[in-house]
């Protein structure tokens, strides 16, 4: 597994962690992701698997790298702490090691969400802060608010069939050196299988590159992610055997012809 920094932060986090959206696999397949380097276990209150999620890392929480985030509707003061108190009781931890808010809520101040966040990391509950499905927009009003600590990462959409944050959140993003941690960047599974009903020129082409490289849809989609800079992605799987898979798209790089042959495909 490669490893890259969390943000401005001197933490390495896996360029590939575990997702936890509609996530029904039990704790073996986070075990054996965890044991394959992917120690970045992402969930959130709304999913419903923090609980098994807690369980999955009892015995292993120091290796772990924990988050989860508070929803769009709990992001009054008082709200985000006692929504990260709850996370806390289901995740079976003391301390989550970043803390995100899952969505914005313009008819909440910002500076009031944040002010709650920079609480829960002096009080030693939350170890850094990031946000999710913000815009460049919201991103600077979060980051004007903080007074303290720094927002190490935005949890976005990002895929071959999903690029719009390459127009401006993500040269942003790598500006401010805020990780990018995309979600679903297998496109609901849309990226990991061949289908005669979907010869299009993106999977001719992913296909094609797949075959070159000796590795699988799944993982050639993955590396594309990661081979930008200042991205990891959480992808999500049930299975042990994907959980492998997806592993496998870190520790070897696509060549800059392949990126640049699959960047021209999905447009």
């Amino acid at each position: 597994m490669e490893f890259q920094k969390l943000g401005n932060t001197d933490i390495d986090i896996p360029e590939v962690g575990l997702g936890a959206w509609k996530y029904r696999g039990g704790v073996e397949p986070l075990r054996r992701g965890v044991d394959l380097g992917a120690h970045l276990i992402d969930t959130a209150e709304i999913y419903g698997t923090e609980a098994i999620v807690g369980e999955a890392i009892a015995d292993r929480r120091e290796r772990v790298f924990l988050a989860t985030k508070v929803a769009g509707n709990h992001v009054r003061y008082d709200d985000v702490l006692q929504a990260a108190e709850a996370s806390l009781n289901r995740l079976k931890t003391n301390v989550i090691d970043l803390y995100q808010i899952h969505w914005p809520n313009d008819r909440v101040p910002i500076a009031e969400t944040m002010r709650a966040m920079g609480t829960l990391v002096d009080r030693g509950q939350v170890r850094y802060i990031g946000v999710s499905n913000f815009s460049v927009s919201q991103l600077r009003q979060a980051q004007a608010a903080m007074q303290h600590q720094a927002i190490v990462s935005n949890q976005v959409l990002y895929s071959l069939n999903q690029r719009g944050i390459e127009r401006e959140l993500l040269p942003y993003c790598q500006a401010q050196n805020i990780t990018i941690m995309a979600y679903t960047p297998l496109d609901d599974g849309r990226l990991a299988v061949r289908s005669r009903l979907r010869r299009r020129r993106g999977m001719q082409a992913l296909e094609a590159v797949a075959a070159e490289a000796q590795k699988t849809l799944a993982q050639v989609a993955l590396n594309w992610c990661t081979s930008r800079s200042h991205v990891m992605v959480i992808p999500k799987s049930d299975r042990i055997e994907r959980i492998e898979e997806n592993c496998g798209a870190s520790g070897w790089r696509l060549s800059s012809e392949q990126v640049a042959q699959l960047d021209a495909a999905f447009t």
